[in-house]
């Protein structure tokens, strides 16, 4: 089973706002390197159209950083692999004809591609939610204003003081 409720905000994001709520802060947070990831060259040529068409809109949405690139490859390779069943599917249609030894049509049965295809746009569903790909994602992420990567422990310290802690 998944985990419940709304997926944390980074501690980053939680003292600029001054909203610490319940939870106690991760002083400890791992902060990714900023900068963009390397395209791996193993990627197909339609998931590397993908990587080009999406590193500069997640750059310019500040939620891209060097550890992603992994995250990344896996969306662009698995958006790749969908857009391939989904244009078989447009050519043969999502089933073809089983037929008995008189050449009667018995079924339809479908194209192994229309499952594929199913299952691959859940994934792509996924990896849109964590990038902010999605209308409803982009509700979630709040950039502007927010502290640079670099400066959490001076937010730390900044918080620990006016807390009195």
């Amino acid at each position: 089973m998944g985990r419940r409720g709304s997926p944390p905000k980074p501690t980053s994001i939680r003292l600029w706002e001054g909203n610490l709520g319940k939870r106690p802060i991760n002083r400890r947070e791992p902060e990714p390197r900023e900068g963009v990831p390397r395209c791996p060259a193993w990627l197909t040529a339609e998931a590397k159209k993908v990587w080009r068409r999406l590193v500069p809109e997640l750059l310019r949405k500040k939620v891209l950083t060097v550890a992603d690139g992994d995250a990344l490859a896996a969306y662009c390779q698995t958006f790749a692999r969908w857009k391939q069943a989904e244009e078989f599917i447009a050519k043969h249609g999502v089933a073809y004809p089983i037929r008995d030894d008189k050449g009667q049509i018995k079924f339809m049965q479908p194209f192994p591609q229309v499952a594929i295809a199913r299952s691959l746009l859940q994934l792509i569903k996924a990896y849109q939610q964590e990038f902010g790909l999605t209308p409803s994602a982009r509700t979630r992420i709040e950039v502007g204003d927010a502290p640079r990567r670099g400066s959490l422990a001076e937010f730390i310290a900044q918080n620990r003081r006016a807390s009195g802690e």
